[in-house]
């Protein structure tokens, strides 16, 4: 689900739009230390790259999950999309569309924006059942998302649900980039009666402001390749190759 609303502001610093150098790569050390499940250990042991690294030279994830709904607490994960890039290359054919079973029943309203059914899900297995997999794909990668409020408290919610354990990564999210550079995105009273129009930072608008291609929203696999292509047009138009990733993550 990549059209949530994002609220808020964007914090802004002279080390870049977000300025969260926070040392991930430290993190991940301690984190492993206290993880008990060995798929996360391994996971935090593979390591994270160090925040003044140039972007062009971090291996990026994009990733995507369809949900139940929007509230982490009670919702729950229905598919995963990912695909491994760079800002060279992006590669779906190392992506990986999973569907799992979800803890409570589909809605009417979720079926609706995802069309994922219950016959769909008859067959498919409980998430932690990917939680190997999923975790590999994203070990030593950064992840890409577009609306953070998502991917990462779904993720460890499901895991704290299973495992008793939660986990914690640092994103590139798109969604918070555009909000970055659309700072005014809202016009005032005055301006929407002069006919101003709202700037749009959901998925598809974004892409369409640097004349990527049209795709179906609300499916997991191709949400997750949305979003890798319109990182690497946010950088390409706004950044370069050579922007620390410590000054872009979250």
């Amino acid at each position: 689900m990549s059209d949530a609303t994002i609220r808020g502001p964007v914090a802004g610093s002279d080390r870049g739009p977000f300025g969260n150098r926070k040392p991930w790569p430290e993190r991940y050390r301690e984190l492993a230390d206290q993880a008990r499940d060995p798929r996360l250990q391994a996971f935090y042991r593979t390591g994270c790259p160090a925040a003044d690294t140039p972007i062009a030279e971090v291996p990026l994830v994009a990733l995507d999950f369809e949900t139940t709904g929007l509230d982490a607490e009670w919702d729950s994960i229905v598919s995963i999309g990912l695909v491994p890039f760079t800002l060279a290359a992006i590669r779906p054919g190392e992506g990986q569309h999973w569907l799992v079973k979800p803890k409570k029943s589909l809605s009417r309203t979720s079926v609706t924006i995802h069309g994922i059914t219950h016959s769909d899900l008859q067959q498919a297995p409980d998430i932690g059942e990917r939680f190997g997999e999923l975790l590999s794909a994203l070990a030593g990668r950064v992840p890409v998302v577009h609306y953070r409020g998502i991917e990462q408290p779904f993720l460890n919610a499901a895991l704290q649900w299973r495992l008793q354990e939660s986990i914690q990564f640092p994103v590139l999210d798109t969604m918070e980039i555009e909000a970055h550079l659309h700072p005014d995105r809202q016009p005032a009273l005055w301006q929407r009666l002069l006919g101003k129009k709202p700037v749009s930072i959901r998925l598809a608008d974004s892409r369409r402001r640097y004349n990527l291609p049209h795709y179906a929203s609300h499916n997991a696999m191709v949400d997750a390749l949305a979003t890798a292509e319109l990182l690497q047009a946010q950088i390409q138009h706004h950044f370069s190759p050579q922007t620390p990733i410590g000054d872009l993550w979250l």
